[in-house]
């Protein structure tokens, strides 16, 4: 029988938004946490996803939860498990939401009983946990079965969808097919942006929340230079000579220190490091062929390597590490092949890294330090639910190339705080906007300025906070 697994949630200090915010936005935010106090006492806010680790939904509630029972409001982390064929069916429904065919499988009544057999014992599991009066919320299609389940128990229930594209196709449709007669069940339905409501949903239980990032993160904090250079060089991705250990440290979310020990994992034939002082191209995300890392290393070595002495540095999570993506593998081995037929001249200058992620706190420092090192980072989505890692960048005032899909046109204002691609195929158009960035130093500078200024505003904890306070109340009621 499938069990649920739960996922440590640290508390975090609330206080520490003061030095972020202006007083008369940190008093409102400290107003509403307040009321949520009062209003969620004795009950449990659940959140259920499909992995702990491993991709922006579990970074985010990571730092949320914290921050909920910072508020002195009781929140739990829960993580349903599966067998492979049920994580091979979650990911090809992910595909076909965002108009892909993935493995080119059916969504059928086969599909549809591993996907009830799969959830019915995780199921069984959280109705006996769950107490009348709680609130449930389900992540993403891996949960959206759990809906009825959640609200016989006498939950309230809440179903949150992280994908979703602007303009759907029959494929995408075929998957709200699949799941419209459980997520129809559901008191309230959040999407990341309106364009990704679907259709015969009754709007009056669907609401919008953009997601968030933690700006004192071990991915998001403020580390200086010595530390952002003995991190890339502790874990392999830059060459810079010894580092010592003093020099490769972070905070960790509990306000301990810690340090980087730990090296990527690398192909036996890759390069040797970044050189010190080379200008570095990034992407940071899932190997996932909606993320393109294949395109971005070809857009790279076709147009901008010629024009430029950088360095690429294509970055993902250990493959073994990620539950719920089955194709991490494949999309990995298949940017390796390309990596192989590039001239030896230009494979000493494309980097395929995994991320080591035993230590998701180490991980998120060694992005940071890759991130905000880079000269320029690029996220090359073929389609993108929302793209944290350029909320990310961003805060890091980090120039941006991001295709102009999903919620990263939420984020980026093109020209102003990031650059937009219209098309994510047209690779010359790419190769144009990273080389303009890197050789106008000003503008690239200007531009990561404004960008973080934008998150500053718009996408940290706070805000995502006060939204949910402000959703739950009346549901309660």
């Amino acid at each position: 029988m499938a069990r649920l697994t739960d996922v440590p949630v640290n508390v975090l200090n609330l206080e520490r938004f003061a030095e972020l915010l202006q007083p008369e936005a940190y008093a409102r935010f400290s107003r509403a946490v307040d009321a949520a106090s009062t209003l969620f006492e004795g009950r449990v806010i659940w959140n259920v996803n499909s992995t702990p680790k491993g991709g922006g939904v579990a970074e985010m509630l990571r730092s949320l939860l914290a921050y909920v029972r910072g508020a002195g409001v009781d929140a739990r982390w829960i993580v349903v498990s599966g067998d492979d064929p049920f994580f091979a069916l979650t990911k090809r429904i992910h595909n076909h939401l965002h108009g892909s065919p993935g493995d080119g499988g059916d969504l059928g009544a086969a599909e549809r009983a591993v996907y009830e057999d799969t959830l019915a014992g995780n199921g069984e599991e959280l109705a006996q946990r769950v107490e009348r009066g709680d609130i449930v919320v389900l992540h993403d299609p891996q949960t959206a079965g759990l809906v009825p389940i959640a609200k016989d128990a006498g939950a309230h229930v809440v179903w949150r969808c992280h994908v979703g594209v602007d303009a759907p196709n029959d494929r995408v449709r075929g998957a709200w097919d699949f799941l419209q007669k459980d997520v129809a069940q559901a008191d309230l339905l959040i999407f990341s942006r309106a364009q990704f409501i679907w259709d015969g949903l009754e709007r009056a239980r669907v609401a919008i929340i953009p997601p968030s990032i933690d700006a004192f993160s071990a991915k998001n904090q403020d580390i200086d230079a010595r530390n952002i250079t003995g991190i890339l060089v502790r874990a392999g991705i830059l060459a810079d000579g010894d580092v010592d250990p003093e020099k490769r440290v972070f905070l960790r979310e509990d306000g301990t220190p810690g340090r980087v020990d730990r090296s990527i994992e690398a192909f036996d034939d890759q390069p040797d490091p970044v050189p010190p002082g080379a200008k570095i191209v990034t992407q940071v995300s899932r190997w996932d062929r909606l993320k393109d890392p294949a395109g971005v290393m070809k857009g790279f070595t076709d147009h901008v390597a010629p024009a430029t002495t950088a360095h690429l540095v294509v970055a993902g999570p250990s493959v073994a590490a990620v539950a719920d993506d089955p194709e991490g593998l494949s999309v990995l081995q298949e940017c390796h092949a390309a990596w192989k037929s590039l001239p030896a001249d230009l494979k000493e200058r494309v980097h395929l890294v995994c991320l080591p992620m035993e230590d998701g706190e180490e991980n998120a420092a060694i992005v940071n330090a890759l991130q905000r090192r880079a000269d320029v980072v690029v996220q090359k989505s073929i389609a993108e639910g929302f793209g944290l890692t350029v909320a990310e960048a961003m805060w890091k005032a980090r120039p941006v190339v991001a295709s102009r899909t999903g919620g990263i046109q939420d984020q980026i204002e093109h020209g102003v705080s990031g650059h937009l691609l219209d098309d994510p195929a047209n690779l010359k158009a790419y190769g144009a906007a990273v080389v303009s960035l890197l050789q106008d130093e000003d503008r690239a500078a200007a531009m990561g300025a404004a960008a973080k200024d934008r998150i500053r505003t718009g996408f940290l904890a706070t805000r995502h906070l006060g939204q949910y306070i402000d959703l739950f109340g009346p549901l309660l009621d």
